[in-house]
């Protein structure tokens, strides 16, 4: 379910999602979005009113200095980056590949996420990064497979971010003169199916699926059935 939050644009709760034995992802306790750092002060109230118990900040610290988070002061905020402080920038000339060496280079930062989720009791929690896109598709996307949510279900939810940024995309491209660096804007900032079905196909052939990916992380079975429990229906 889209909501609708000033100043972001890539807002949604993935409640409804139906899982492989026939229930349903709970309304309500897992959102999406891109940076906080857009919100107008009526977003930020919007926030406040949607139950959000957590909020789990995916960025580098790098982006945290540039475009602070209105709620780094408010106990709901915790920074859970996806890479070390003491990482170098990914270089990968693809959003595939940079998304793997991520995957690959820590993952127990990407356990650590999912364990965030995982130990909220009560309430939603709210995951993003910048554009909510790949950092964040990750990392709902390894909750709704543990969750046992479809592979195409979980793509589905991946690629509605492609509608909801495109005039973003289009707005930044018409504001970039030097044509030359459009290929490469657009290779790191469309959204396309075929990048998050290589994602879970690299989890599945290199550990085994996204659960076992988890466990590689460093996640119990404990883990993982408390997980299930928050979410499922």
């Amino acid at each position: 379910m889209d909501l609708q939050w000033p100043g972001c644009r890539n807002v949604r709760d993935v409640g409804g999602l139906p899982t492989a034995d026939g229930r349903r992802i709970r309304d309500g306790v897992l959102i999406r979005s891109d940076s906080l750092h857009y919100l107008s002060p009526e977003g930020v109230e919007a926030v406040r009113r949607a139950g959000v118990s957590r909020i789990l900040d995916l960025r580098g610290n790098a982006e945290l200095e540039l475009f602070p988070s209105p709620f780094a002061d408010d106990p709901l905020w915790v920074h859970q980056p996806l890479q070390a402080a003491d990482d170098p920038e990914h270089g990968q000339p693809t959003i595939l590949e940079a998304c793997t060496w991520m995957l690959d280079r820590r993952p127990e930062l990407f356990a650590a996420a999912i364990k965030a989720i995982a130990d909220e009791p009560d309430g939603a929690v709210l995951v993003h990064c910048h554009g909510g896109k790949d950092r964040t598709g990750m990392i709902v996307a390894l909750a709704l497979s543990v969750a046992g949510v479809p592979e195409e279900e979980i793509v589905s939810d991946y690629f509605r971010t492609q509608a909801r940024l495109a005039s973003w995309l289009e707005e930044q491209l018409a504001a970039e003169p030097d044509t030359s660096k459009h290929a490469e804007m657009i290779e790191f900032r469309d959204t396309r199916v075929d990048t998050i079905v290589a994602i879970l196909r690299h989890l599945d052939t290199t550990y085994g699926g996204p659960e076992a990916y988890l466990r590689h992380g460093g996640l119990t079975d404990d883990d993982l059935d408390r997980l299930r429990s928050r979410l499922v229906a």
